[in-house]
């Protein structure tokens, strides 16, 4: 089995204080913390904003020589798709120390649901993968139209790696599956709160969910299967309201260790 690397979606949030971490910390310490109980993390406010390098050279000495960060693609390349060639110089250029550091991960494009399978939206993916520079993409869909032999040969033939998903089971979303089409392998944990999901105003609340031993154990099968087929398989837990994505984290740890 290959390495398991195993972390939760964003480590820094208000309502993880007195959770999992301890009351009264200097926010500054929280990714020294984190990483004393987990190999990985996948950062998310990437997202938002091209950060400098020198962030990401700071966390690279904050951590273990062996921890690795995987890093959200910023929303110009996934969902407004108006990313530029300088902008993709940008990003690539702050995550430099991570490189350097040999602490990058995947970088995760996570397309939004109305990104729907068409030769338009493929060609899209390898016009992504040619500005990458080399470094390793993973995608996200949201919306089941991707789910298809074609796409996941044509992902293999351009070394992309296919994110798999836990999620409600709701019509047009991805089902739970253990695929792989590059040399690493990628799982995100979302939660299952079908009531929540499509639900306007509080995006948090469909992050608000704690799974359940027998749930994870559905996972085994499909984790070792991933893991035999790819060199290091990345697991990240998005159900992040009130570290719940930690418990589960730690969870799916333990059933690994027995």
């Amino acid at each position: 089995m290959s390495k398991i690397l195993l972390g939760t979606s964003g480590y820094s949030y208000s309502d993880w204080n007195g959770i999992f971490y301890p009351e009264g910390p200097d926010k500054k310490d929280q990714l020294e913390f984190y990483s004393s109980y987990f190999n990985t993390v996948e950062i998310n406010f990437t997202y938002y904003t091209i950060p400098d390098h020198r962030i990401f050279e700071n966390m690279a000495s904050r951590v273990p020589d062996d921890f690795i960060f995987s890093v959200k693609g910023h929303k110009s390349m996934t969902h407004t798709r108006d990313c530029s060639r300088d902008d993709w110089r940008s990003y690539l250029d702050a995550l430099l120390p991570l490189m350097d550091s040999k602490k990058l991960g995947p970088v995760l494009m996570q397309f939004p649901w109305a990104f729907k399978f068409s030769k338009g939206n493929m060609k899209y993916l390898e016009i992504i993968k040619g500005y990458s520079g080399g470094i390793d993409i993973c995608v996200e869909f949201r919306h089941s139209s991707w789910m298809r032999e074609e796409v996941f040969d044509f992902m293999r033939n351009l070394d992309i790696i296919f994110c798999n998903v836990d999620q409600p089971q709701l019509k047009t979303l991805l089902p739970p599956t253990g695929i792989s089409t590059a040399s690493n392998g990628y799982i995100r944990f979302h939660g299952r709160n079908s009531a929540s999901w499509w639900k306007p105003g509080k995006a948090y609340e469909r992050y608000d969910y704690m799974y359940r031993q027998e749930e994870l154990m559905e996972w085994v099968p499909r984790i070792k299967k991933l893991s035999s087929n790819t060199a290091r398989t990345f697991i990240y837990f998005n159900n992040h309201y009130k570290a719940k994505a930690v418990s589960s984290a730690r969870m799916l740890q333990s059933l690994f260790q027995d």
